[in-house]
């Protein structure tokens, strides 16, 4: 199996008649999925999402795709391809099409209500061409046919590249489910079709390849629910991606069946249902939903309220629940519903959350004690499955962390794809497909793009750095007065210190080190602030590491007068 090496520089020309693949997202990690396809010399995205920051990097609110290697080439670009609505497969465009509003977005009905929803927020006006299974589209040198897949959102849909170079297949997310609640399947038949014609490369979905055996039907959750729904004596609060159509039909079944009103809370929650049941995609019963402001008429035995929140979101509804800062306080009684799984690396904000309701009387159903999720990623067997239906030249394993792209590239060398033809990449690693043979060619620059506030690409690894100090082992800040000409000091030091745990009075015994130095550097004729800064802090630095054993950021202030 290929992988690559640190030594890749820049690809080279692309040889004539080869088709270059170029992941910038989504491959060593769950989210910010983007796959950039180049032919003579034009450009097919497939997805721009993003990925949600973690507790080692403070203040950012989303992580988008390096855009870089293609900045220069946004006039090359056909169109987008959007395989699902989900925000790590979609939440990336409007950034991109800032730089160019005029990119074509192609995808399902329901993906580019979605997203056309959250275009208006950003005051874009995308160009669209809606789709559907079955349906080829020739977009610029790209023939592409599109092919109905099941997954954990309605309108999901994988897409067929055919080029001179070759046929190149996305899955984009995908599972087996043999009983979908749509009664849409992924159409197993188009993509024997397909490998029939012949796959040259096919980039397969890895987030479930390491978990054996098949993923559960939907439908098994109806009845856990209906369960919950029987037992709950008080409110019942779900929390759910605010995406996930199927789950909240089951909510709303449940909640029609046992007698209870559902209110939606959250922005993303009431936009994307609302755009769901207008759709037809969501089927609500006459009175059902309510405004959550008309909630206080009704008996607690009466409510559901959905809400975002279920990956431990701080911002998120039911965070705030946990933290009673919401309008919605939990009391003694509720029944609270994470119907979501735990996406890798939140396992430790959801637990605090699922704590904090637990604290304030709650019972907190989730799948770690009900089986109130079930995942919208194929398993091992339906990949085995699915690759003896294709049966690809050569493999790309994509979406996953690095050990689902090789437990994927495994399952592929079983059915009996050469080893040689299974490639591991990673993001920014330039793949070409060129006389049939895929091979790993260059890397360009696919770094974390931060979005802080307003700010896109202005937080750095040093800023989030800085940031972590200050949050971990907080600052001290130290101001002098000095005489312009001779260095000497006319006034201070002055020491402050906040979130650092050392108590101000407790610098007394530093300050005749800094006038020692100080007085020893004017001796010296050294009169420069800056190098004056250096010294105080590492006169400062090195007392706190020897006294507290902490290092806190710095902050010297030099005034010359």
């Amino acid at each position: 199996m290929s992988h690559p090496h640190p030594e890749l520089g820049p690809p080279p020309k692309l040889p004539k008649g080869g088709l270059r693949v170029t992941p910038l997202g989504g491959l060593g990690e769950i989210g910010r999925n983007m796959t950039v396809f180049e032919y003579d010399g034009r450009l097919l995205i497939v997805d721009c999402g993003v990925l949600f920051p973690e507790e080692e990097q403070p203040g950012v609110d989303l992580i988008l795709p390096d855009f870089t290697s293609i900045r220069d080439r946004l006039d090359d670009i056909e169109g987008i391809v959007l395989t699902h609505g989900h925000e790590d497969h979609i939440g990336g465009v409007p950034f991109l099409l800032r730089e160019k509003p005029d990119i074509p977005l192609i995808g399902s009905k329901l993906t580019l209500a979605l997203i056309e929803a959250k275009l208006q927020e950003h005051r874009i006006r995308p160009y669209t061409l809606e789709v559907v299974e079955g349906h080829r589209e020739r977009i610029g040198p790209f023939d592409c046919e599109f092919v109905a897949v099941n997954h954990s959102i309605p309108d999901a849909l994988a897409v067929a590249i055919r080029t001179p170079a070759g046929m190149a297949v996305h899955t984009g997310d995908f599972k087996m489910d043999q009983l979908p609640l749509d009664g849409r399947l992924t159409d197993l038949p188009a993509f024997a079709r397909l490998g029939e014609e012949g796959i040259d490369l096919l980039l397969v979905d890895s987030t479930n390849a390491e978990v054996p055996g098949f993923v559960p039907p939907e439908r098994d959750i109806s009845n856990v629910l209906r369960q919950v729904f029987a037992s709950a004596q008080k409110r019942i609060i779900v929390a759910s991606f605010a995406s996930h159509v199927h789950r909240i039909q089951q909510i709303l079944d449940a909640a029609h069946e046992y007698g209870r009103r559902v209110a939606f809370v959250g922005r993303s929650m009431v936009r994307n249902m609302g755009i769901a049941r207008d759709l037809g995609y969501l089927r609500v019963p006459a009175g059902l939903v309510v405004d959550v402001k008309t909630l206080d008429d009704l008996p607690d035995d009466e409510i559901v309220l959905v809400c975002t929140g279920s990956q431990g979101e701080p911002m998120a509804a039911l965070s705030r629940m946990a933290n009673r800062d919401h309008q919605i306080r939990i009391v003694q009684g509720d029944t609270v519903i994470l119907a979501s799984s735990l996406i890798p690396g939140n396992e430790t904000a959801v637990y605090r959350v699922i704590n904090g309701l637990t604290r304030w009387g709650a019972n907190v159903v989730h799948k770690g004690n009900a089986k109130v999720h079930v995942s919208g990623h194929a398993s091992a067997g339906e990949l085995l499955y699915f690759y003896n239906i294709c049966k690809p030249r050569n493999l790309m394993p994509v979406h996953g962390e690095w050990r689902h792209l090789r437990a994927n590239a495994e399952l592929g060398a079983l059915t009996g794809i050469p080893k040689n033809r299974c490639v591991i990449a990673e993001d920014g690693v330039v793949v070409d497909l060129v006389d049939g043979i895929a091979k790993i060619s260059g890397k360009v620059q696919a770094g974390y793009v931060y979005v802080d506030g307003l700010s896109v690409g202005d937080v750095t690894e040093t800023s989030l750095k800085d940031r972590r100090i200050l949050g971990e082992e907080g600052i001290v800040s130290v101001f002098v007065v000095v005489d312009s000409t001779t260095g000497k000091i006319v006034g201070g030091p002055h020491i402050q210190a906040r979130g650092s745990g050392i108590d101000d009075a407790s610098f007394n015994e530093v300050l005749p080190k800094i006038d020692e130095a100080l007085a020893k550097s004017a001796s010296d004729g050294v009169a420069d602030p800056h190098q004056l800064q250096q010294l105080m802090r590492r006169t400062i630095g090195k007392w706190v590491s020897d006294t507290y054993r902490r290092r806190p950021m710095i902050l010297p202030v030099v005034v010359e007068v």
